[in-house]
């Protein structure tokens, strides 16, 4: 039998294991995960934690078949609504989220060793994990990767450092730029992997392994390379993390027929794939990044740690090639940024609350920035599921459900059975991995599916078919309809309630009020000019292709989107791909938004506000409504103002107000003040404030008189108004006068009046010392 580059570490590991935590290092296909666990578990119980449910599972069942047993018993597997395993099992492999999980319920208590493999992908539930595993101190912790900044990660972890050299097979590398130094592209990416799969078949007698970014790129080479299967006998299996299980074993295990996996990085790690001897590397994958405020899947170059995991896959049974479609050279960074610098934070800090922990107070290798942790707190403590003093009870009821906690919150808030049952369907269906379906261009059949869901609701169709009803046009995927259906049965157990077999039956308009009342935020109107654009207020979304919004319906709750990058380097384009149509009429009834005061008007009942309804930039409705309350004596006092009120007193206070600042302004004043920035508004509000008025029935106990105004002394008003009029008539001209009492300027504005020529200097008042200077629209003249 060959033996394993990861034997040559086999007594130090079991060693060191005894006395410290440890860190190994060892190239892809040494053997590591699976040798690790089988050593470790002479020291005690072990639980491995691998990243993806595909590797949990094949690993699980490969160390199994290496003890001679079958799975579940000395070695076992949990992942998300499956698990395989007996309490004596003494190897269990867990994916991060089941891990979290039982750290949550028990801090792990059945384990003595806790295996974190393939630390290099950085997730955050992996990081997560390592942190608080290193807060506690209750494990024999190993850390392991094929490609690991060791020596920082030892030091972070105070932990023994291990490094297992060599590997079986010799892999050749080989670029296809002419230029060293150029990056990965997308551009033609399908021509060029069809030309470099053709040109190796006729000396390879392996299969190969192509590496490409999403499953758009997969369908997009597989079909390129269907010409080629004929001639060649290819079979061509695809990859990624929603094949079914049918797809998954062609791709994993030896067939009759060559075969070209197209894989995502779900084939990076831990899988072996057999009989590789070739593999083509895109350098390309989409990694999400906190780009203008949100999460966007963005198209970008991998790290040279990816690189090396890929290059690997090809030297795992045999000696293989790695052709690179980049430069030798090529700037790309030495390994993929943690998750938890470049995504929401949400779901960590809501999962490390619930394990007893404040994220912002744990000790990460690689720290959290501040601007991400303020953004979670806010959005959690919005939900009611943090508080100042950490989780609320609402927060625990959230964080162990399998689904994200926007969507478990709105399930938690449903407030009867038939709304929480909907709730459950639709949040399975949204959080199952993959789309759950497809729509079909054929212009018949789109048609019959707008006579069996003539609302147009993209909701309505998940939640059908999770209940098993069929729809024309939709073209299903089975695995993620599968996972859906578990998902909600899981959570319908959870709160009591009866399993999708006999689902109750809702009233879809009270869902969507309870919705809107649950999260307002979710409510988005479309934009007045772009009608193609919605928004809430603070983000705006764009109707993704496969939307069914109907143009008559004006608001949408928004229960899905996928955020790419626009144009500019900050810009961000986010997708609206899951909505359900609102009437305007719900969006009244819920008061969504806010209520502003505008002008007032006399009516028949008094005098009323126009109030509007405002939401995300747009006025929902209007309404006149009596003043009450603490915008009442702002309304009356712009009644007066605008003499619906009081008639006359406003243009006398007013009067009065001007006399006072140029008395002022003239040093007449002994106190040297005045009300300079009061608006004849304000004045009048302080006033009825002061008079006690609160209501409009209150102003029947008022009169005119009440309203002081107490500036210039009564004895000296008269002679100072004359000598300062703020108004002069002229024959065949009224004018307006404005005086600029510090600078010695008297502004006279023509008001109005059929007399051409310009009002004489003598013709007005004295203004002994002071310029006059004469206006009449744009024109401008000084008055000698």
């Amino acid at each position: 039998m060959t033996t394993l580059p990861i034997e040559s570490i086999k007594t130090d590991f079991q060693h060191q294991l005894k006395i410290k935590h440890l860190i190994v290092e060892a190239e892809t296909g040494s053997g590591k995960s699976t040798q690790l666990p089988i050593w470790a578990m002479t020291q005690g119980r072990v639980m491995v934690v691998e990243p993806r449910r595909i590797a949990c599972t094949s690993l699980a069942g490969f160390v199994a078949e290496s003890l001679g047993e079958s799975i579940g018993k000395t070695v076992g597997y949990a992942i998300k609504l499956e698990n395989r395993y007996q309490e004596s099992s003494q190897i269990v492999f867990v994916t991060p989220g089941v891990a979290l999980n039982w750290f949550a319920e028990d801090g792990l208590r059945t384990f003595d060793i806790v295996m974190v493999d393939e630390f290099h992908e950085r997730r955050w539930d992996t990081d997560l994990l390592v942190a608080m595993l290193k807060q506690t101190q209750t494990h024999k912790t190993v850390i392991t990767s094929a490609t690991l900044e060791g020596e920082k990660l030892a030091r972070y972890f105070d932990a023994n450092r291990l490094v297992a050299t060599g590997r079986n097979f010799d892999v050749k590398i080989e670029h296809r730029r002419t230029d060293s130094r150029q990056l990965p592209d997308s551009r033609h990416l399908e021509q060029r992997i069809k030309e470099e799969v053709e040109a190796q078949l006729e000396t390879l007698s392996g299969d190969i392994l192509v590496f490409l970014p999403g499953r758009k790129e997969i369908q997009q080479v597989s079909s390129v390379l269907k010409g080629l299967q004929g001639e060649y006998d290819l079979l061509i299996a695809p990859l990624h993390a929603s094949v079914t299980e049918q797809e998954r074993q062609i791709a994993m295990t030896i067939q009759p027929h060559r075969k070209v996996v197209l894989a995502t990085n779900v084939a990076e790690t831990s899988l072996t794939i057999p009989n590789v001897e070739l593999v083509i590397d895109s350098g390309l994958e989409r990694r999400n990044v906190q780009r203008n405020g949100q999460t966007t899947l963005m198209l970008t170059h991998i790290s040279k740690a990816s690189a090396a995991q890929r290059a690997g896959r090809a030297g795992r049974v045999m000696n293989g090639t790695c052709i690179r479609l980049y430069g030798e050279h090529a700037a790309l960074e030495s390994v993929t940024p943690p998750e938890l610098q470049r995504e929401s934070i949400v779901e960590p800090m809501l999962a490390s609350a619930l394990c007893g922990f404040s994220i912002g107070e744990l000790a990460f290798i690689d720290s959290i920035p501040e601007k991400s942790l303020r953004s979670a707190s806010e959005q959690l403590s919005a939900l009611g599921a943090l508080d100042d003093s950490g989780i609320t009870e609402h927060g625990k009821r959230l964080a162990p459900l399998p689904i994200d906690a926007v969507y478990a919150d709105l399930v938690s808030k449903m407030p009867t059975k038939p709304l929480k049952e909907v709730m459950i369907d639709l949040t399975a269906a949204i959080c199952a991995t993959g789309k759950l379906y497809q729509l079909t261009s054929n212009e018949e059949l789109l048609e019959k599916l707008e006579r069996e869901e003539p609302i147009g609701c993209d909701a309505e169709i998940m939640v059908g078919l999770v209940r098993s009803k069929q729809f024309s046009g939709v073209t299903v995927e089975p695995d993620c309809l599968r996972e859906a259906k578990g998902l909600s049965n899981q959570m319908r157990a959870a709160f009591e309630l009866p399993s999708l077999e006999v689902a109750s039956r809702y009233d879809r308009r009270e869902w969507l009020r309870q919705m809107v009342i649950a999260n307002a935020s979710l409510l988005f109107i479309r934009r007045e000019r772009r009608k193609e654009a919605m928004s809430n207020g603070h983000l705006e979304v764009i109707l993704g292709r496969q939307t069914r919004l109907k143009s008559k319906y004006e608001a949408g709750l928004v229960l899905s989107t996928h955020s790419l990058p626009g144009r500019g380097i900050k810009q961000t384009m986010t997708l609206a791909t899951l909505v359900m149509p609102v009437d305007l009429s719900l969006v009244i009834e819920a008061e969504v938004g806010h209520w502003v005061s505008g002008d007032t008007v006399d009516t028949e009942q008094g005098i009323q506000t126009r109030q509007t309804l405002n939401y995300a930039g747009r006025v929902i409705t209007e309404r006149l409504t009596e003043p009450k309350g603490d915008i009442a004596v702002p309304v009356m006092a712009k009644a007066i103002v605008e003499q619906q009120l009081f008639e006359g007193l406003a243009p006398r206070i007013r009067q009065q107000l001007e006399h006072w600042k140029l008395y002022v302004d003239l040093g007449l004043s002994a106190n040297g003040t005045c009300g300079e920035a009061v608006s004849l508004v304000d004045w009048f509000t302080t006033k009825l404030i002061e008079l006690g008025v609160e209501s409009f029935d209150d102003l029947e106990l008022i009169d005119e008189g009440d309203f002081i105004f107490e500036g210039i002394p009564d004895w000296e008003y008269s002679d100072f108004a004359a000598k300062y009029p703020l108004e002069v008539q002229l024959s065949g001209m009224k004018l307006t006068i404005e005086y600029l009492g510090k600078g010695k300027l008297v502004q006279v504005h023509h008001h109005s009046g059929s007399r051409k020529e310009d009002p004489k200097r003598k013709e007005l008042p004295a203004w002994s010392g002071w310029r006059v200077r004469y206006k009449k629209a744009s024109r401008v003249i000084d008055l000698k």
